[in-house]
């Protein structure tokens, strides 16, 4: 079972930058779509982010267009979420996982992280 690591995550004041990283165990990144998902204490898992197989369509939740791009290096093994302009309510957990497919939904992604936590301060 191939295991998704998340690191990158922080304290930054709003308006500041951060860029995550989520490595996998195995050489098989470039077989699924991955996806960024972020959690906030007492909500639902939310879609942020995802990303094709060869990296050629990605799709956000609008709250975030603009502001994240998703990336992927496939010889690394490696997707990338960099985060500007970051606001307070981007505050939350964020996790990186992977699809058979292209979707937005949390539920046809698995291989779940740890997750990273990010922290945006006013």
């Amino acid at each position: 079972q191939v295991q998704l690591v998340e690191s990158g995550g922080g304290l930054v004041q709003a308006g500041g930058s951060l860029r995550l990283s989520c490595v996998a165990s195995e050489r098989t990144l470039s077989n699924y779509v991955m996806g960024w998902f972020r959690q906030a204490p007492g909500k639902e898992r939310e879609f942020v982010a995802i990303i094709s197989w060869s990296g050629g369509t990605t799709y956000y939740t609008d709250s975030v267009k603009g502001r994240f791009t998703i990336s992927r290096d496939n010889a690394k093994n490696t997707v990338y979420l960099q985060m500007n302009s970051l606001k307070p309510e981007d505050t939350a957990v964020y996790y990186c996982a992977r699809s058979a497919r292209i979707s937005t939904a949390p539920a046809d992604f698995g291989s779940w992280g740890q997750g990273t936590q990010v922290t945006v301060t006013s």
